[in-house]
């Protein structure tokens, strides 16, 4: 099992506030016991600094994708340089892509276009996909089953920063998807989502942070970062009734399934 913590999701070289200080960060991670973090490129800047990064720091992963809310702008002329990067074998996932309805910054079949070709590309190089959904899972859920499955099963994916309803996440999970919790779930106004902590089945959780999104209660306010997913996880434990070190144990275990770090 593993004896450390993997945040499956934070934004390390998206916006220079967050670089200018990545070595306390990730010192402070390690110092956390977050021994893992999967590094989420959302432009090609991000890209070539979060590969940059990995040659540094091995134990940092990329993942790469344009965001719903920005493939009108800049995802066609990024698309192929995601691709390059994926099949060369220096991405872990496909992402973070999908659909946002919340927030139509793209038109909303452009986002359709791209979650599919994403899907796609996913598929080619046997890259597991990390989901962005906001009131868009009907749309999503349709595309995911005619588009992304391998031998009449769904291929590998997570909802990240899930924040849906309990039948959202159980038609999730059904699909074989992991489904991933940030800081929001530790908001005290949180209710529905921590339901849905109660019922995620261990071997289908994942935690992250978002970083420098979305800090956990306690640090509302302030830039998330990875040291702050200790106490996600420990809300997610209390809830759940477990002890920190089955879920620790649990989520890297899931995470190291669904990413396939080993191999990296």
């Amino acid at each position: 099992m593993k004896d450390y913590f993997i945040d499956s999701h934070a934004h390390l070289t998206c916006d220079e506030a967050t670089l200018s200080r990545l070595p306390e960060i990730l010192l402070r991670a390690s110092d956390h016991n977050v021994k893992k973090i999967v590094n989420i490129c959302t432009t090609l800047e991000s890209l070539e600094k979060g590969l940059e990064l990995r040659k540094e720091y091995p134990w940092i992963f990329n993942s790469a994708a344009i965001t719903p809310h920005d493939v009108e702008k800049i995802g066609e002329i990024s698309f192929a340089k995601i691709a390059a990067e994926a099949k060369s074998g220096n991405l872990i996932a496909i992402g973070e892509t999908g659909l946002d309805y919340h927030y139509t910054h793209s038109n909303v079949e452009i986002q359709k276009d791209f979650l599919r070709r994403y899907l796609h590309l996913a598929l080619e190089c046997k890259l597991p996909v990390i989901i962005h959904c906001r009131e868009a899972f009907d749309d999503f859920f349709q595309i995911l089953d005619s588009e992304y499955q391998v031998n009449n099963k769904h291929a590998l994916g997570v909802l990240h920063c899930f924040t849906g309803t309990l039948k959202e996440a159980e038609n999730v999970l059904k699909r074989g998807f992991y489904l991933s919790l940030s800081g929001i779930v530790t908001f005290k106004k949180s209710l529905e989502l921590q339901e849905v902590a109660k019922m995620v089945p261990l071997n289908q959780l994942l935690i992250e942070t978002d970083t420098p999104f979305l800090a956990p209660q306690s640090k509302r306010g302030k830039a998330n970062e990875p040291a702050y997913l200790v106490e996600t996880a420990d809300f997610i434990a209390k809830l759940k009734g477990i002890s920190l070190k089955a879920l620790m144990e649990a989520t890297s275990e899931n995470a190291n399934n669904l990413f396939a770090f080993d191999n990296a």
